[in-house]
């Protein structure tokens, strides 16, 4: 995908949801609704009781699967159900909690059997990558590993030689969010160029087509989370198609990305 929007001289756009919210039998016309909008990629958040960086929006979707009886299971299966029906990679962001807790490398494997292309472990530690990257190799999936704004230099070289595929940049500090203005992100991309060829994913408050627009001059792609939750909500409480919402709300982002 990377490859495909370099050659084309432009950049991705990757929206990330939340599995379950509103309700789990509306994820997969959710990512239709993406992929006909113009995502290039998708991460799927798995619903977790303590999640570290999520601000109140996507913490508030991730409890509410949980209330409505969400399982890692049941995600796995919807996720199978729908992965003929769209062709754009789909990506797992999940807790190392729910990695060890399921089986390490035997969870990282069923995720490869339901069609997942990659997995983000946003809260592992770097002493237990490793393992979890190995496993993905294993399965030829992307692994992807998060820099923070401030990791130093000699930790960014470690933390970028564990990912495959991309690197998650965060953009900003702090929550995940919505946010006014756009990020910058041209010294430290810049920096982050110097240790690593591999693509460049920024994410954290990026919430209209002018923040993407301003991301995608520096970065390799922007990824979209809280706003598009908050959309996906609001369709759900006015009685409308979320997967029609997901659709419109991510044509203009799609757009600024691709140029």
């Amino acid at each position: 995908m990377f490859a495909s929007r370099k050659a084309a001289g432009s950049s991705a756009v990757m929206p990330f949801v939340v599995a379950g919210h509103p309700t789990l039998p509306q994820l997969g016309p959710i990512l239709q609704g993406l992929e006909r909008g113009g995502a290039d990629a998708v991460e799927i958040g798995m619903p977790f009781s303590d999640p570290i960086a999520d601000g109140p929006l996507i913490a508030a979707a991730m409890h509410d699967a949980l209330e409505l009886g969400v399982t890692i299971d049941a995600i796995l299966a919807e996720v199978a159900k729908t992965r003929s029906k769209i062709e754009m990679p789909i990506l797992a962001m999940v807790s190392v909690s729910i990695v060890d807790r399921l089986g390490g490398a035997e969870f990282i494997a069923s995720l490869a059997t339901a069609g997942f292309d990659g997995l983000i472990v946003p809260d592992a530690d770097l002493s237990v990558i490793a393992p979890l990257l190995e496993a993905a190799e294993e399965h030829d999936l992307a692994f992807s590993t998060l820099l923070a704004p401030d990791t130093a230099p000699e930790r960014a070289v470690v933390i970028t030689s564990m990912a495959r595929e991309f690197v998650y940049l965060l953009a900003r500090k702090g929550l995940t969010g919505e946010h006014r203005d756009a990020p910058e992100l041209r010294n430290r991309v810049a920096e982050i160029r110097k240790i690593t060829d591999l693509p460049l994913a920024a994410g954290f408050g990026i919430s209209t087509p002018e923040h993407v627009a301003s991301v995608v001059c520096d970065a390799d792609a922007a990824i979209i989370g809280s706003a598009l939750v908050r959309a996906i909500d609001a369709a759900q409480q006015a009685g409308n198609d979320p997967g029609d919402a997901a659709a419109k709300f991510i044509v203009p982002m799609a757009s600024a990305a691709h140029g």
